[in-house]
């Protein structure tokens, strides 16, 4: 169920890049105070998308599961979190690996 959850995961792109952005926070501490106001809005912004966007990525893996592993005891929960905390990573720091390409059909 976690190798699906992965593949499907990493077969599409994601919203969700939170590392990238930590780093883009932490520059703007040595911005003038007008800059950072403006990223930090900003930011606050991304975040209510990346939430949506974990949500919505979390009850689709979850029902996909339901589906295709009918007697599996993972909560719909934790196969969602799991997801949403892998599509959060940068792609190539995922471990383990990814195993197809954006795009590919899983």
């Amino acid at each position: 169920m976690r190798r699906f959850a992965r593949n499907y995961v990493d077969a599409r792109r994601n919203l969700a890049l939170f590392m990238p952005l930590a780093l883009v926070v932490l520059l703007t501490l040595f911005m003038p105070p007008e800059i950072q106001g403006v990223i930090t809005l900003g930011m606050l912004v991304f975040l209510i998308f990346m939430i949506a966007e974990g949500i919505m990525l979390g009850r689709t893996i979850s029902n996909k599961i339901r589906e295709r592993f009918p007697d599996s005891e993972d909560t719909g929960f934790s196969i969602g979190w799991y997801s949403f905390v892998r599509a959060t990573q940068v792609r190539r720091l995922r471990v383990p690996r990814p195993q197809v390409r954006p795009g590919d059909p899983v």
